[in-house]
């Protein structure tokens, strides 16, 4: 008779699936409240990043019992740099994604640049690299203190930027995989042009202690990106281009 229970027991356990602690998702929706960023010709990015920030999230929720999503913010309210990598960290995420839209310097005056471009924390020789994360970076002069609370460093100086040359990210494996990933769903899923996966000093990355990226969907002073991605077409098929990424990464 134990026998005959002890495998009952035996057999029903390996019909339940394992369920250990949840895999923990945090979506960043870069900028927001009275921090725009950057301007397009008739919309505002932070507007952009939050809709496809809660998409992507929605997706996730609907289809991956098994993960908890985080939101940095699901509302138009500012949430400080710093305060957005702690949110990952306090909640012990295994994934931090922060969405943003490109822009170029020549701002409202529109370009011709256009595509898709996914970054992870790193070196960033380049001068097109560097000058993104000086754009993206350049929040954190609407916070107060600002000076002290990030020790110095100066979003506009490229001196500043120095200290990430010496960072070792351990998780820079990961997050370059998951970059390429998304980049790969851009291209085939969202018809976008890939123009690549970079490394770049994004202090929203910096602090983060997870396999991390930094997202730009396009260019919203490129007319036709900006109404792509204001569109509930375009606004579809990047978050799920975004929600294929991740569930690909997530199964391995």
């Amino acid at each position: 008779m134990k026998r005959a229970i002890f495998f009952i027991v035996l057999v029903t356990s390996l019909l339940i699936p394992f369920r250990g602690n949840a895999y923990t998702l945090v979506i960043d929706a870069g900028h927001g409240g009275k921090d725009a960023g950057a301007l397009g010709f008739v919309s505002k990015e932070k507007n952009i990043n939050l809709a496809i920030a809660l998409a992507f999230g929605k997706l996730v929720e609907q289809n991956c019992p098994d993960v908890k999503v985080i939101y940095t913010r699901k509302t138009d309210t500012f949430i400080e740099l710093d305060q957005r990598a702690r949110i990952a960290n306090r909640n012990k995420a295994d994934l931090f994604v922060s969405i943003h839209t490109n822009s170029t310097a020549a701002g409202r005056k529109g370009t011709t640049a256009r595509g898709t471009e996914t970054y992870t924390l790193g070196m960033h020789r380049a001068a097109d690299n560097l000058a993104v994360a000086k754009r993206e970076n350049s929040v954190i002069t609407l916070e107060s203190n600002y000076e002290e609370r990030y020790e110095g460093f100066d979003p506009r100086s490229s001196e500043s930027y120095i200290i990430f040359e010496l960072m070792q990210d351990t998780h820079m494996q990961q997050s370059v995989k998951f970059a390429g990933m998304v980049q790969n769903q851009f291209s085939t899923h969202a018809g976008r042009v890939n123009k690549g996966v970079f490394q770049a000093g994004f202090l929203v990355l910096r602090n983060t202690s997870m396999p991390s990226v930094l997202i730009e969907l396009g260019y919203i002073n490129n007319r036709q990106e900006e109404q792509f991605l204001n569109s509930a077409d375009g606004i579809a098929k990047m978050s799920r281009a975004i929600f294929n990424a991740f569930q690909s990464y997530y199964k391995q």
